[in-house]
This record gives C-alpha cells, sequence and structure tokens, in this order.
C-alpha cells in the first residue's frame, strides 16, 4: 500500500514522557519500511535538543547520548515562547518543508496552544500513547535522563487525538495496534 502521490502522511505521536512515543515512532518507521515509503522524523524540539548540548558543553558536564535534562529543556523552551510564542512552530514548519517523504514522524509535540495548531495546518494526524502510571513511572526510572519534569505536558490533555493506544501490552501487540491506526489512516 503506498500513499497517493503527493500526499504525505504525517503522524505526530504524544504522549507522557515514558508512555512509549518513542517507541512508537520506531515502529512507525518499521511500518514505513516494510511497505516501501520514504520516512522521517521531525523533532519540535530540535532547536532545545540543540540548546541543551550548547549548555551542556558551556557547563562542562557530560550528557549521554539520547538523554534530556527534563528541567532545562523546559526552561528553554519557556524562554522561547517568551521571546516568541511560535519560535519552535516556525523553526518546525521550516525544516518540514525542506523533506519529501512519504511518511513524517513527530514524537515530541506538549503545547496545545501554538505548537499542535501549526501542526495540525501542516496535516499531521495525532496518535496519543497511554499507558498504566506504575509502568511510565518504572519506565521513567530506568532511563539516564539527569532531570525529570511533566510540567511540559501538564495541558497534554487539550490536544485532540485521532487515535489512541494503549502501550502497556506485550512490544508485539503495541506494534500491531500502531500498524493497524496506520493502515486505516494510508
Amino acid at each position: 500500500m503506498s500513499t497517493t502521490p503527493g500526499r504525505t502522511l504525517r503522524v505526530c505521536v504524544i504522549g507522557l514522557s515514558g508512555a512509549g512515543k518513542s517507541t512508537c515512532a520506531s515502529m512507525i518507521e518499521e511500518f514505513a519500511r516494510a511497505r516501501g515509503l520514504s520516512h522521517t522524523r521531525v523533532k519540535l524540539a530540535q532547536p532545545l535538543y540543540d540548546l541543551q548540548a550548547e549548555v551542556y558543553r558551556t557547563a562542562g558536564a557530560e550528557l549521554a547520548a539520547g538523554a534530556q535534562d527534563q528541567l532545562l529543556m523546559e526552561a528553554l523552551a519557556g524562554a522561547l515562547r517568551r521571546i516568541r510564542p511560535a519560535s519552535l512552530a516556525d523553526d518546525f514548519t521550516r525544516r518540514l518543508a525542506a523533506t519529501d517523504a512519504d511518511l513524517v514522524i513527530n514524537d515530541d509535540l506538549r503545547d496545545p496552544h501554538v505548537d499542535a495548531p501549526a501542526l495540525r495546518a501542516q496535516g499531521f494526524r495525532v496518535l496519543r500513547i497511554v499507558c498504566d502510571e506504575g509502568l511510565r513511572q518504572k519506565r521513567l526510572a530506568e532511563r539516564g535522563d539527569p532531570t525529570r519534569a511533566d510540567a511540559s505536558t501538564r495541558e497534554l490533555d487539550r490536544i485532540e487525538p485521532d487515535a489512541v493506544l494503549d502501550n502497556g501490552a506485550d512490544l508485539d501487540a503495541y506494534r500491531t495496534a500502531v500498524h493497524q491506526v496506520l493502515e486505516g489512516w494510508l
């Protein structure tokens, strides 16, 4: 199955930290590869990751690959939004325009006021991932993040999902559910 010519499937995966967004995004990439679709992951928070790396470099501190200093990331996002509320969304839209992939994945949307409407305007469907709170906390404890914070997701419920999946089952069941949603959207 393929997308229609000139049509891109754009999927935004949302959820609380530890719910399984990155795992879902990887499963979406597997789905695309299996169907011969070109795909890419575009991070809304890429400028925050870049700034985080620069802050750690300037501080002379190590940050493990893929780790997030969530307190720092929230502070950086707050500063950018204070300076210009659409700064992250506009940067994302510029980078999105540079891709011609059949399937585009975003897995770090959190803001319902500026960023979510911007992604919707770009044709993104929203897939919300949920899981049991105890399981989510266990997953978070296993990550190498130097700090954890949930303030940036306090209004996540304001983002209306197109589909909701529970990531409390085994990986094969989760993969099947993700693929079924995507099949319905193609």
